[in-house]
């Protein structure tokens, strides 16, 4: 397992989900040293996104724990769970229909907002500050990512990639300790993949810690401060990523694969 002398935001300890009588990850283990970029790789049907799937607890972990700054997530709501700062993103970019690009982003600073019910029935001025904050921030991060053209657009108007960096943004915006991405670069062409790239590392060089689960190798590669790899629920290995693109058993189990 990988060593770090940072201080560790999120931990994985003995991590087992089944499905019936299917195993899909079993005894997984591995720790996020905080402020880095970590990878999660492996072939399809490696347990890759039901990882995180245990870790927002949109499954129940069959055994095992899983740590938020030292804080136990088992057994929290996904919702209770993003309140303390992990914020994940899925395979297919969901947007929410009817709103604009704008609107979209703004929905995800929402949850700060510190405005009582009080204030938002008369519009009082915490509350107009609170939303003129969100306006703001949520234009900038448009501007970042070349939105802002479409910040009036539907939403799901936007081509895919498009809608991938909007899912990006929208979840940057809330502010997370930590944010969980399931293959960002899914459906992207190479120009879109290297502004995703731009992207993802300044946003952990902003100090929010990134986990990724990706089969884009360049794009993991190029970026990843660290990588996990995962076959058939387990992991085998982590390392640097010029370590890891080295390994045999990585080219053996996924690496030297097509797809």
């Amino acid at each position: 397992m990988m060593q770090n002398t940072q201080a560790v935001l999120l931990e994985v300890k003995n991590l087992t989900k089944n499905f019936g009588g299917l195993q899909a990850i079993n005894d997984v283990s591995f720790v996020v040293p905080e402020g880095k970029l970590i990878a999660l790789i492996g072939p399809n049907g490696a347990g890759k996104t039901t990882v995180f799937n245990v870790i927002s607890n949109l499954f129940p972990a069959s055994s095992g724990d899983v740590l938020l700054a030292g804080k136990s997530l088992v057994g929290l709501s996904p919702v209770q769970i993003a309140s303390l700062g992990l914020i994940r993103t899925f395979q297919s970019a969901r947007v929410f229909p009817g709103m604009t690009v704008l609107e979209n982003v703004m929905v995800g600073r929402h949850r700060m907002m510190r405005s009582n019910l009080f204030d938002q029935m008369f519009w009082l001025p915490r509350n107009r500050r609170a939303e003129a904050d969100i306006y703001a921030r949520a234009g900038a991060l448009l501007d970042i990512v070349g939105l802002q053209q479409f910040r009036d657009s539907h939403a799901i108007d936007l081509p895919m990639g498009a809608q991938k960096m909007l899912e990006v943004i929208r979840a940057v915006v809330a502010c997370p300790k930590i944010l969980l991405l399931d293959e960002p670069a899914a459906g992207l062409n190479d120009a879109e993949t290297a502004d995703l790239a731009g992207l993802l590392r300044a946003i952990c060089d902003s100090g929010i810690t990134i986990m990724l689960v990706e089969h884009n190798m360049p794009l993991v590669m190029g970026i990843a401060d660290e990588v996990l790899v995962m076959e058939t629920g387990r992991l085998i290995m982590s390392g640097k990523p010029h370590i890891v693109q080295r390994d045999p058993r990585v080219i053996a189990a996924y690496l030297g694969m097509e797809g």
